[in-house]
């Protein structure tokens, strides 16, 4: 076994992967980011290291820095986790020419596998049913076009070397494709350096199903049963599970010889994924499924597979990378109960799922649930990285009860600062066609106001409780004050307990909560204060304060924000109905794609902002003219920043 390992990731990732080092007696070797010295993962490992500035191509996409800090302190191996160079042929070269070993398959069974486009030449060379697309190597955007329409629509602009639904965009309507194709492209390029795509038929009621595979040096390859990753956001995983709803034995079966097979054809090493499309309509079936492609790497729902086979793969990734055959023959894999996993994200569902940054004012995640976070109390949700700070993870003999556990731990999840979306998880847990099997990729399209996913009002009686908690505290000053005061002997007509020797006393409070203003109705009589907003009482939850007389209230996985409206509360919201355009979180100005003076129409694209690896286009609110232009393409933007004015004007006529 290894002495040592460099980890070359951060988050939680990095915490899960030094946790079974540190039990197999690996010395743990963190490196970080500027923007990370305080990050959970450096204080975890054994050592650490910076390796640059916040960014992510001068810090943890950095090879050289990475490798200069293994060769000092003499690394015998280097883990990448998901992500940043897990997937970088040219990474896992550099590890073997420096004689570092890398946890991972070689770099020619990246590069085989790695790009999409080529790995799909493959499958079909090898009899694997593939979707049908576009793999050439022209990229002039005519060309993939044309292709795009010959295909049908709708079709899917995919990275060649993407992942996560980075550079990936759905296009429905010919006249769409030229805006999703640009979009695809310099998102790859942002993420992984490359901009080239492909693209593929989009098959109509699709299920992700994807099969865990382990090779090692001996040429023995096996699959550890599937997960289902049907649940996603624009092509991003949200919640995944195994086995498979729906899923027989012997498709079972299939389809791990298939994705075994997949990983034979390139002398696969280590721990991969690859990824199948299934039809859906009729259930799945022998016949309807699809080669995707393969991830050459450890997977982010890589939990839901250790759960039900009762295996640690990091694990089984240090044994194979270090020499040692595949721990168990295929007939040996367990698959006991069943596993679900949700991704607890930094962002608002309710408003677009912006990402949500800030400091984490509490954190706290309680219920029978495997709990991999890369955060904890008073971390720093920054703008420069993916916007995952935890993965939750129930296990259960039965799919309804590994749903029950889930939904109950998200309801009682507490994160104060960012907003995240625990409640939309829950939710989503929770959905009535979900927990009866009947879902596809889409389904949370379909489904985003049942599942809370757009505006509501402020949760009334969390705001309720902001109150309870403000008026305390307000109470509890005055107190103090009047204490240390040299005045006359206390009277009891001085307490401010709203104490009614008869009858009650009733006052109307404005409060403000989500930037709502909203009257709160405080009722004082012989058992003390209550406190009603829209007819709803305090709710039993757990309120933080963030200083400046605004208070965070939980309730349910909900963060809603409640303080007093006091002489500037008027101007709460005014610029939510003007032409004020400002940024809706921290990240960095790609491109302003207006000038000063220029005409707009109503959903036209005026800016595009870069967050946490994703692009977030800012719209004109109505037909106008752009008055001003605050932001400068390829600066960093603050959240709720100037960007540009836009004055109102009549429709322009064509």
């Amino acid at each position: 076994m290894f002495a040592s390992v460099l980890i070359a990731n951060r988050g939680e990732i990095a915490i899960r992967i030094a946790r079974t080092a540190k039990r197999l007696g690996i010395r743990t070797i963190a490196v970080y980011s500027e923007a990370d010295a305080k990050a959970l993962h450096v204080r975890v490992c054994d050592e650490a290291h910076c390796i640059g500035p916040a960014p992510a191509r001068e810090s943890y996409l950095c090879v050289e820095n990475i490798l200069a800090v293994a060769r000092a302190r003499g690394a015998a191996c280097i883990h990448p986790g998901y992500g940043f160079l897990s997937e970088n042929a040219d990474f896992a070269q550099a590890c073997a020419d420096a004689g570092i070993v890398f946890i991972g398959p070689s770099a020619d069974s990246i590069r085989a596998m790695g790009l999409k486009d080529r790995a799909k030449a493959l499958m079909v060379k090898a009899g694997v049913p593939v979707v049908p697309g576009y793999l050439g190597e022209r990229q002039d955007a005519a060309l993939l076009k044309q292709k795009a329409y010959e295909l049908g629509y709708p079709v899917l602009i995919k990275a060649v070397a993407g992942g996560g639904g980075k550079g990936m965009r759905r296009v429905d309507l010919h006249a769409e494709f030229d805006a999703a194709l640009e979009g695809a492209q310099r998102e790859a390029k942002s993420s992984f350096g490359d901009g080239r795509v492909l693209i593929e038929k989009y098959v109509a009621t699709p299920r992700h199903i994807e099969v865990q595979i382990f090779g090692d040096r001996f040429g023995n390859v096996i699959h550890l049963n599937e997960r289902d990753c049907s649940l996603q956001r624009r092509h991003q995983k949200v919640i995944e599970e195994s086995p498979a709803p729906g899923m027989s034995r012997e498709l079972r079966a299939i389809m791990g010889e298939a994705a075994a097979e997949a990983a034979r054809a390139v002398n696969y090493v280590g721990a991969g994924t690859v990824e199948f499309i299934a039809d859906g309509s009729q259930g799945l079936h022998a016949g309807a499924f699809w080669f995707m492609e393969m991830n050459t790497r450890l997977q982010v729902e890589h939990p839901v597979t250790e759960a039900v086979t009762g295996l640690d793969l990091v694990e089984w990734q240090f044994r194979v990378a270090s020499g040692e055959a595949l721990p168990l023959r295929q007939e040996e894999i367990p698959l006991n109960g069943h596993a679900v996993e949700a991704r607890l994200y930094a962002e608002d569902p309710e408003h677009g799922f912006l990402p949500s940054t800030g400091t984490l004012r509490a954190f706290d995640i309680q219920g029978d649930v495997r709990v991999d976070a890369g955060v904890e109390h008073g971390s720093v949700v920054s703008p420069y990285y993916d916007a995952m700070i935890a993965k939750l993870i129930a296990h259960a003999p039965t799919r309804a009860g590994a749903l029950d556990k889930l939904a109950d731990a998200l309801e009682h999840t507490i994160v104060a600062g960012p907003k995240t979306n625990a409640a939309f998880l829950a939710a989503l847990a929770r959905a009535p066609e979900f927990s009866a099997g009947k879902f596809d990729t889409g389904f949370i399209g379909r489904n985003l106001a049942a599942l809370g996913a757009v505006p509501r009002e402020p949760d009334a009686a969390a705001a309720a409780s902001g109150v309870v908690y403000l008026l305390q505290q307000q109470r509890a000053v005055i107190a103090a004050n009047a204490a240390g005061e040299e005045a006359e002997p206390a009277s009891p007509w001085d307490a401010g307990d709203g104490f009614q020797l008869s009858g009650v006393r009733v006052v109307e409070y404005p409060v403000i909560a989500d930037d709502k203003h909203i009257m709160a109705k405080v009722t004082f009589g012989p058992q003390g204060m209550a406190v009603e907003i829209a007819g709803q009482p305090a709710a039993d939850a757990r309120v933080v304060d963030a200083g400046d007389g605004t208070v965070l209230v939980i309730h349910g996985g909900r963060q809603t924000a409640v303080r007093f409206a006091g002489a500037d509360g008027a101007a709460g919201d005014a610029a939510s109905g003007g032409g004020e355009i400002r940024a809706p979180m921290h990240g960095k100005v790609l491109a302003v794609l207006v000038d000063k003076g220029d005409s707009v129409r109503k959903g036209q694209r005026l800016a595009i902002i870069e967050a946490m690896k994703m692009e977030h286009a800012l719209l004109a609110p109505f037909d106008g003219r752009v008055a001003d232009i605050s932001a400068v393409a390829g600066s960093q933007i603050a959240e709720k920043a100037m960007v540009m004015v836009v004055e109102a004007q009549e429709p322009v006529v064509s």
